[in-house]
């Protein structure tokens, strides 16, 4: 795929001087006092983007440019993440299209300042998220990176706790688990029974299942300091 020839022709119709293959950059476009440079790539790649970034000592306008994706979603999450880190990096985008008829040429980011405050800000509820789950745990117990063990969520331990003392004085109410301290999700998590731990014997009464019983046994630190 040729991506210089529809880039060059974009840039030229936009009255900029267009140049290849100039000091080891791919595309250099100039008007007047305005350096421009592209990287161009048939893939998005982290070696495009560390050359991209390269660049930058030399402009403050660099572009990166690929085909565009044959499946190209805008709205799915690796684009979007892909896009931040694009603009992380305050780089440019280009999308080249190729049809039988035409190629078309798509300025998809351009590369401006990145305001980290604003980013942060429009991020707030996801901070607090993660505040508020740290907060619900009682100690780490989950290897970072690891996709094969199970996360110990902030709602699994409530749950084990939960399990714990219904395992240790056997039937209890809603409110005797929160005069314990099992917090304000305790009736929710005994109705929804999301992983099946938990029966409703008698009205607002409830015991631990033969599934708690077993899968209870998983998590023998957490068991132990719930019942300290």
């Amino acid at each position: 795929m040729d991506l210089y020839e529809p880039i060059n022709k974009y840039f030229k119709r936009k009255g900029f001087e267009v140049y290849g293959e100039v000091k080891d950059c791919d595309m250099a476009v100039i008007k007047d006092d305005l350096l421009i440079l592209v990287e161009l790539k048939l893939n998005l790649s982290v070696d495009l983007l560390i050359q991209a970034t390269k660049r930058q000592r030399v402009s403050e306008h660099v572009y990166v440019a690929i085909p565009k994706p044959k499946k190209h979603n805008p709205r799915s999450k690796k684009w979007r993440d892909t896009c931040h880190l694009i603009r992380r990096l305050e780089l440019g985008l280009i999308l080249v299209s190729f049809t039988e008829k035409q190629k078309r040429v798509e300025i998809m980011i351009e590369p401006t300042p990145f305001h980290r405050p604003i980013s942060m800000g429009k991020a707030k509820y996801l901070r607090q998220a993660i505040i508020k789950e740290i907060n619900g745990r009682s100690a780490d117990y989950n290897i970072g990176g690891s996709s094969r063990k199970q996360i110990m969520t902030a709602y699994r331990e409530n749950c084990i706790q939960i399990a714990s003392y219904l395992e240790e004085h056997g039937e209890l109410s809603p409110k005797q688990l929160l005069q314990m301290g099992t917090g304000k999700k305790t009736q929710s998590i005994l109705s929804k029974n999301y992983y099946g731990w938990f029966i409703r014997v008698k009205r607002g009464i409830y015991v631990l299942s033969e599934k708690g019983k077993k899968e209870l046994k998983q998590y023998p630190e957490l068991v132990e300091y719930y019942r300290k």
